[in-house]
């Protein structure tokens, strides 16, 4: 059981180390002249699609693309606890059955509770 702990440790040590890493070597790449950095007008302007944009850069979005968005990644994520729980169905018996009968229920709440307040209709 150590081990697994290790594995876990020794992976959240190399998704630290990674960007640290590159980002330093980076930096002193750029001191020892390797990276060339020439900064100019035209490397700085913004780029959209190869023309030059016309107005204002702001665009403000319709908020209910945000509850879309974060609608879709709450049941997706939790749609896939799903899989596991298939996969060990005649393990977990009746508890198992019955506490995902509870979790399915909190989420056909909340998607209820998000038709009630009429998030999923487009005005």
């Amino acid at each position: 059981m150590l081990a697994d702990y290790g594995y876990v440790g020794l992976l959240a040590l190399v998704a630290i180390a990674f960007p640290v890493v590159t980002l330093l070597a980076s930096k002193i790449l750029s001191y020892i002249g390797v990276r060339p950095q020439r900064p100019s007008a035209v490397k700085s302007s913004t780029y959209e699609c190869g023309m030059d944009t016309v107005g204002e850069a702001w665009v403000q979005f319709n908020f209910r693309y945000y509850y879309y968005a974060l609608l879709f990644v709450v049941f997706d994520i939790e749609t896939v606890f799903l899989y596991p729980w298939a996969v060990y169905f005649r393990k977990l018996e009746l508890f198992g059955f019955i506490e995902m009968l509870i979790f399915i229920l909190i989420l056909v709440v909340g998607y209820l509770y998000a038709w009630k307040k009429q998030v999923l209709e487009w005005k």
